[in-house]
């Protein structure tokens, strides 16, 4: 009798804590759910931010690639100077060029042509130069974009030499003369669009080089497609 009565007990024991150990397996399991869920959470924005970094890093070589391969916003092509050997001038036509120096609003340095203007033909190679100058009592690093108006002209405007997208660092109160070789594609003359067209203006505008700069793109872009 007495053993009969100790197993009763320990099945009704048994039975008793076979839920109990069901709801900690059930709720162990959700806890660990929760867990897999919030890692993933956190390496899926962890990704996100390495992206948005790399996208900040990238932003300067990205915009030369797409504005110099479809000359966008008058942005001008670059070229070597291999090139030239068979390029034709076509004397009858004259062009003034016109220079424009800017800067951005936190760029501590004085930035300016010194030319304002020279006259070229298409086809015809011409050499110009900025000065730029730190004058505080620090080093700046700065980059810079450049621009053609009018906007159709820039897909002639062959550079051949130029410290555009480039960054420059000048010591304290350190001067810099730059450089821009440039010529006018012959098929200038030739454009329709462009025969009453005797005045391009090439401008530069410098920005402070700082940790996640994006270069402005020109605002625009979608008419220079038309």
């Amino acid at each position: 009798m007495s053993l009969i009565f100790r197993r009763l007990c320990r099945q009704d024991l048994f039975r008793r804590l076979e839920p109990m150990r069901f709801v900690d397996s059930r709720t162990l399991k959700t806890s660990q759910d929760k867990i897999i869920k919030n890692r993933s959470t956190l390496y899926y924005f962890t990704g996100i931010g390495v992206l948005l970094v790399g996208c900040s890093y990238a932003a300067v070589p990205l915009y030369r690639i797409f504005c110099q391969a479809y000359s966008y916003g008058g942005t001008t092509s670059t070229h070597s100077d291999q090139n030239l050997e068979n390029v034709q001038k076509v004397a009858d036509r004259k062009i003034k060029i016109r220079f424009n120096a800017d800067i951005g609003s936190s760029m501590r340095w004085n930035f300016r042509p010194q030319q304002t203007e020279i006259i070229v033909s298409p086809g015809e190679t011409a050499l110009a130069f900025y000065t730029a100058r730190n004058s505080t009592n620090d080093a700046v690093t700065g980059i810079s974009t450049y621009n053609v108006i009018p906007f159709e002209a820039g897909q002639y405007f062959n550079k051949i030499q130029c410290f555009c997208f480039e960054e420059q660092m000048l010591n304290p109160h350190e001067e810099v003369d730059m450089p821009v070789f440039f010529y006018i594609d012959p098929d200038f003359a030739q454009d329709p669009k462009l025969e009453f067209c005797d005045e391009i203006v090439l401008s530069y505008t410098f920005f402070e080089a700082k940790e996640g700069l994006k270069l402005p793109m020109p605002s625009f872009i979608g008419n220079s497609r038309k």
